[in-house]
Parts: structure tokens; C-alpha cells; sequence
């Protein structure tokens, strides 16, 4: 798959622009703040409905207009498909496809696939939790479209579930209240067990190749591996497995994500719902859903311990990298199942690194069907990535 052209009309700083591109490499320079960023984010947010640099879409919109246009022609295999987003302030966002009637704007996800690396990626390992939730996420639903429903359906029931847990707090929970909650929690605990799952089936593809990734990037001294650690699990644990002959050890003995990979959405459903039965006091005390994928972590471990806090800068930015690798060789892996290969987006990423990190990324992603890199200064971009040069100008392309 690769992007042949890209127009933008009310998008951060661009009032119109049009980004004709090709297979291949293709270097868009400029000096820093003048919107190359903005060009990569929305590709970006095409893909996934979502940006790397802010979680609202106002910033997105050019300012002073209440809604921003992106179109892309993409070609896959000879076939050619036009997508057109509009992000509005104050409507859902919209979608076509192949100029047809308007569609949901998730309609479009799983169509153009990209794999997106950018300084904003250090928070992967040096953020909080929900930085990481957020990854699988994004590329969960990259692969399987429909867990955007799944995402959404638990965004909201969670949501709604707060609000009674919070009316507790003040006063105001009745049996009533008591009574939908428990209406709620079987909701939460669908929900919940499907993108669970999901996510523990994700972490598995990845893990092979976040430990192939770190070690084409560095010297291999360090070997590179996740784990998801599930706030279901801790409840299962604390209550001495409340899922009888459901949890079984992982092959080294300790308990953990494997326990939870051997149940089924049902089993898991079903220990949802005994766990919240278990926290409701708590819960109710604090007036906060205390169970439940929105408090998991994926852990990241370097060697021995965990990446952060105790990775260098250095090996920081090559976790960060092999991620973003590692998203890369699952989606390929898709691709060689009918799926497409993801388009390679490197924004402001080589300025950040050291040159044998530069030369070591740059001959890992040289053989993408399109890589699309963004440089203040030609200097940054190492010799195996040539290719074609766009200058950005304020406002616009310099052709």
C-alpha cells in the first residue's frame, strides 16, 4: 500500500495544501514549525482516527473554522481507493469512501495503515500506563477494525458506571442505583473481557518481534520483552483464583498474563463479574471503577528490569523504536494474509538519534513499500535513505 496523494483544506496551519507522493522513500525538509508535522499527523489520524501530539480534535482545525478536510488517494495492489475525513468541532466526524454517501468516520479504519514514529514516542516508555494502553489499542484496532466498537462500547459503559459509583460518594446512591449497577457491571465485564482478550492476543504477536526489533537496533547485550499485567488478574490472585480450573501457571512458573490467556471471553466475562462483586465497597468508597482493562499496564522489561526507570536515554529511544517495529512486523505478517503493508512515517525521529542508531533504523525500514520521513535539515537523514525531497514552505509544498 503506499499514499499517492494527500490534500488538506482547514487542517492545523494549512488553510489548502496538496502533497502529491510515490513508493519509496520520500523526505519532506523544512525548517522546524513550519508544518511538516502537520502533514504526517494527518495521515496519521486518517489511520487511526487519532493523533500522535493531542487527544482533542479542536487543535486540529485550523483556527478560527469549525471543520477540517483530509483526503487521500491510496493505492493497494493496483486498485485505488479515496478516503475523505471531515472532523467538525461541533458534530461527529464524518467519512466517505470512494466519494460515496457519508459513512461513520470509523467506517474508514483498517483501510490506510501506518506505522507512525515520532519524538512524542518516548512517553511509551517514560509515560504513564495509559500511553501503552493506548498503543495496543490503536493497533488492535489498525488489524481488527471492529474493536473500535469495542473500545467505545467499554469507553462508555465505564462512563456511565463512574457516574453511579460517584453518586455514592455523595450521598445520593439508593437501591435503586444499586440495582443498575449491577446491570452495568454485566456490561462492563462484556466489554471489558472482549478487549482483554484482545489485547492478550496482541501482546503475544508482539513480544517475538519487540526482541527481534531491539536487537537489529542495538549491540544485543539487552533483550527486549513485554508483559501485560491485568488488574483482573490481581483480583483472581488476591481471591486465591476465583476461577476455578481456569487459571493455569505460565511455562516459567509464576502466574500472570498466561493465567488469563487460557480462559475464553465467556471465563473471563463471568471472572469480571465476580471481581467487581468483590471491589463494589471499594469502589463505592471511592466513588471509581477500580477494576478492569482502563487500569492495566503493559510492562516493558530491558534485560532484567523494568525499561522505565531504568533504561538510558539511549536504550529509551530504541525501546520506543522497536514498538514501533515491532507494530510494523505484525502488520506485515497480516500482509502476507490478504492484509496490506502499513505505510512507514519517521517524523523528526533522526535528529533525536545517534548516527549508529540513524544507520541501523534506516537500512531496518529502506525496504517499505513507502516511508515517509520529515527533517529540518538534509544532514539528519542517513545515505540509505534516498529518495525524493519535498520542501515544505509556510503554508504550503515548494514543487
Amino acid at each position: 500500500m503506499y499514499l499517492e496523494h494527500l490534500s488538506l483544506t482547514d487542517f492545523r496551519s494549512y488553510a489548502q495544501v496538496d502533497l502529491a507522493l510515490e513508493p519509496g522513500v520520500t523526505v519532506l525538509v523544512g525548517s522546524n514549525g513550519i508544518g511538516k508535522t502537520n502533514l504526517m499527523e494527518a495521515i496519521g489520524y486518517l489511520a487511526t482516527l487519532s493523533s500522535h501530539r493531542v487527544s482533542a480534535d479542536g487543535p486540529l482545525l485550523r483556527f478560527g473554522t469549525d471543520r477540517a478536510l483530509v483526503r487521500a488517494r491510496l493505492v493497494r495492489g493496483g486498485q485505488t481507493t479515496v478516503l475523505e475525513l471531515e472532523i467538525n468541532a461541533s458534530r461527529a466526524n464524518r467519512g466517505r469512501i470512494n466519494r460515496s454517501n457519508p459513512v461513520r468516520a470509523r467506517d474508514l479504519l483498517g483501510i490506510c495503515q501506518t506505522v507512525l514514529f515520532a519524538p512524542e514516542d518516548l512517553a511509551l516508555v517514560k509515560g504513564d500506563p495509559s500511553n501503552r494502553r493506548r498503543f495496543l489499542d490503536e493497533l488492535l484496532v489498525s488489524l481488527i477494525p471492529r474493536h473500535a466498537a469495542t473500545r467505545s462500547d467499554y469507553d462508555r459503559v465505564l462512563k456511565q458506571r463512574n457516574a453511579l459509583l460517584k453518586s455514592a460518594r455523595t450521598g445520593k446512591f439508593t437501591a435503586g442505583h444499586e440495582a443498575t449497577l449491577d446491570v452495568w457491571d454485566q456490561h462492563m465485564a462484556r466489554a471489558g473481557a472482549e478487549l482483554l482478550h484482545a489485547r492478550l492476543e496482541l501482546v503475544e504477536r508482539l513480544r517475538p518481534h519487540l526482541a527481534g526489533a531491539y536487537a537489529q537496533l542495538t549491540d544485543g547485550s539487552k533483550a527486549a520483552d513485554a508483559a501485560y499485567r491485568s488488574s483482573l488478574q490481581n483480583m483472581l490472585d488476591d481471591d486465591g483464583g476465583a476461577a476455578p480450573g481456569a487459571a493455569v501457571p505460565s511455562s516459567d512458573g509464576e502466574p500472570g498474563q498466561e493465567d488469563l490467556r487460557t480462559l475464553s471471553v465467556q471465563e473471563l466475562t463471568d471472572a469480571y463479574v465476580r471481581a467487581f462483586a468483590a471491589s463494589r465497597r471499594k469502589e463505592l468508597e471511592r466513588g471509581i471503577s477500580l477494576v478492569g482493562p482502563h487500569r492495566d499496564e503493559l510492562e516493558l522489561v530491558l534485560g532484567e528490569a523494568p525499561a522505565k526507570g531504568y533504561a538510558s536515554h539511549g536504550e529509551t529511544w530504541s525501546m520506543c523504536l522497536s514498538l514501533r517495529l515491532a507494530s510494523y512486523y505484525v502488520m506485515l505478517d497480516d500482509a502476507r494474509t490478504g492484509g496490506s503493508a502499513p505505510i512507514l512515517i519517521l517524523d523528526d525521529v533522526f535528529a533525536e538519534l545517534d548516527v549508529q542508531r540513524r544507520r541501523k533504523l534506516a537500512a531496518i525500514v529502506s525496504s517499505a513499500e513507502q516511508v515517509l520521513v520529515t527533517a529540518a535539515v538534509d544532514a539528519d537523514i542517513p545515505e540509505e535513505l534516498s529518495g525524493r525531497r519535498v520542501k515544505v514552505i509556510p503554508g504550503g509544498i515548494d514543487e
